[in-house]
Order: C-alpha cells, then sequence, then structure tokens
C-alpha cells in the first residue's frame, strides 16, 4: 500500500500514565511495549494502525467493564 502524503505528523497517544497492566499494555495511552519504545521510528501509516488498535483495545476494556457492571444488582441487599 503506497503511503499518503501527510501535511501533520500523527501525535503520541501518551497521557503521562505510563504503568503497565497485567496484560503488558500501558494503562495511559493502551500501547505495548513494542509500539511505546518504537513510536519515533514508525512512519505515519505504522502509527495510525497502532491507534487503530489502542481503540480497539480501549473497546474492549470498557466493554469488559460494563459487562462486570452489568453483574452486581442496581440497589445492594441488606442481607
Amino acid at each position: 500500500m503506497a503511503e499518503q502524503l501527510e501535511f501533520f505528523p500523527v501525535p503520541s497517544p501518551c497521557r503521562g500514565i505510563c504503568q503497565a497492566d497485567d496484560r503488558g499494555y500501558c494503562r495511559g495511552c493502551l500501547r505495548s511495549r513494542d509500539e511505546r519504545f518504537n513510536w519515533n521510528h514508525f512512519s505515519d501509516t505504522q502509527k495510525r494502525e497502532v491507534l487503530r488498535l489502542c481503540h480497539q483495545r480501549y473497546l474492549r476494556l470498557h466493554r469488559s467493564k460494563v459487562a462486570a457492571a452489568g453483574d452486581e444488582p442496581q440497589q445492594p441487599t441488606l442481607f
């Protein structure tokens, strides 16, 4: 696939929360270790692919949190 000429660089998704979760993804931007360390060496196409993957990871994480919250009763029981 040919690279498209870009007028603006793809910004880093880093939020300054640099902690790895139990799967090895950053808790702030959801990039893997390799994606974080190689960001400056990636082409704009590769950076957009990483951002797409991060968005998928965010949606998956959000769905799992909603599903976990759905298991809890709306009103706590008294017993």
